[in-house]
């Protein structure tokens, strides 16, 4: 008996053929422009920089006197240590909070409370920075920083404010790398005698380690390009001194807020006799180092991804 479909019904009428080589052609071109626009950013970064290079000594921008750009100083160690602590603080708060969160969430929470605390969790996200800034600087430092730290304005209390702004970030990407974990896997743990906190530790978690480090790398990303709130509440805003440790009671500045502070000035300095140079051309290459920064931890994130990647 004949089911009436012919060839060519299995094609499609011209029409529909017609309509999806123009969505083809359509999703080919959003993604050709995300590349074409990822690629002019890194080509102005690099003329822009180069054209800044050729101009101040290179000894400036490793030497030990700190980042003061109007003060022809552009030390940008002094830029990577900021960030890296604020970036370092930051994992170390939403860690294991949203790490913790994503656990419950997955593993523990019956439907009636996921439904409202998911939610709650991740509303953090749409919180303003500015916002969390002033909540660091009015609540957070006079009730538990205020006899640690000799100044409000310091990378640590940058360093957790951000760190409250990743934690939805940790552990939404969590929760779903924990709930693509087969249930068979906790069934046959179960079924072993083993109980759930053992499971969960033993069997759940490294099966989703991946997504894990694919959290933890988002997180990572994520702080280091915040800005308002460093801006706002690490100090440091006419520049800072080389600093080793984040409770410096000068301030900190990282290569976000760097960009921000310098990106409002026009002033000029006098780098030799006859030649003067916009500060605010510096940022160009704080921008480049940046740029790169950043894609050297999504490659070490996505090799790492790729590593502990598990099969079901």
């Amino acid at each position: 008996m004949s089911s009436g479909l012919t060839l060519a019904d299995l094609a499609g009428s011209k029409q529909r053929n017609r309509i999806e080589s123009l969505v083809k052609a359509g999703v080919g071109s959003a993604a050709s422009l995300s590349i074409v626009i990822s690629v002019a950013i890194l080509a102005v970064l690099v003329i822009r920089s180069a054209g800044f290079l050729t101009q101040v000594e290179w000894s400036s921008l490793v030497s030990s006197l700190g980042w003061f750009p109007r003060s022809n100083r552009y030390d940008l160690v002094t830029l990577l240590l900021g960030s890296l602590w604020v970036t370092g603080i930051a994992l170390a708060v939403a860690t294991p909070v949203g790490v913790g969160a994503a656990v419950y969430l997955s593993e523990y929470a019956s439907k009636r409370v996921r439904r409202w605390l998911k939610p709650s969790v991740e509303i953090l996200a749409g919180l303003p920075s500015v916002v969390v800034a002033f909540f660091i600087l009015q609540v957070i430092y006079p009730t538990a920083l205020e006899g640690v730290l000799d100044s409000k304005y310091t990378l640590i209390a940058a360093g957790i404010g951000v760190g409250i702004l990743t934690i939805p970030i940790v552990a939404s990407v969590t929760e779903y790398a924990l709930s693509a974990v087969p249930n068979s896997l906790r069934e046959a743990s179960v079924g072993l005698g083993a109980r759930k906190a053992v499971t969960t530790v033993r069997v759940v978690l490294p099966a989703a380690v991946s997504g894990i480090t694919a959290a933890l790398i988002v997180g990572a990303s994520r702080a280091l390009g915040e800005t308002m709130l460093v801006t706002l509440v690490a100090g440091g805003a006419n520049g800072s001194a080389r600093a080793f440790g984040p409770a410096s009671a000068g301030g900190g500045v990282t290569m976000t807020s760097a960009m921000a502070n310098l990106a409002a000035g026009s002033d000029s300095v006098a780098v030799s006799s006859g030649v003067t140079l916009n500060p605010v051309n510096s940022l160009y290459v704080v921008g480049l180092v940046l740029f790169m920064f950043t894609l050297g931890l999504n490659l070490i994130g996505d090799r790492l991804v790729r590593r502990f990647r598990q099969s079901y």
